[in-house]
């Protein structure tokens, strides 16, 4: 089985596939030099495999390589900034303490 993440600009998300089937979605929102995501989903028919994780991760990676600062309105992003430090440089300074990091 191939999974693959790739970022779909005019759907304004990063979404995750299993071979041809869409498995789950990170949206966000960018306005110059920020993205901001809004909302991670992941069909219920592929939860507790661990592609939510692999999805955001590759979406800040992305961001990472774009020089894109990283504002994490969404829960799941947020959480996954807190459990893997090595995002936390994507958020800016002066905007952590709002997301609680």
């Amino acid at each position: 089985m191939s999974v693959a993440v790739t970022d779909n600009p005019s759907a304004t998300r990063f979404e995750l596939h299993e071979d041809e089937k869409l498995v789950g979605y990170a949206q966000y929102h960018t306005y110059r030099d920020e993205i901001a995501f809004l909302h991670t989903e992941i069909d219920k028919r592929f939860g507790g495999r661990g592609f939510a994780g692999r999805l955001v991760g590759a979406a800040l990676d992305a961001a990472r390589e774009r020089g894109l600062k990283v504002l994490p309105y969404c829960p799941f992003v947020r959480g996954h900034i807190t459990r893997h430090p090595e995002y936390l440089d994507l958020v800016p300074r002066g905007d952590r303490a709002r997301f609680g990091l």
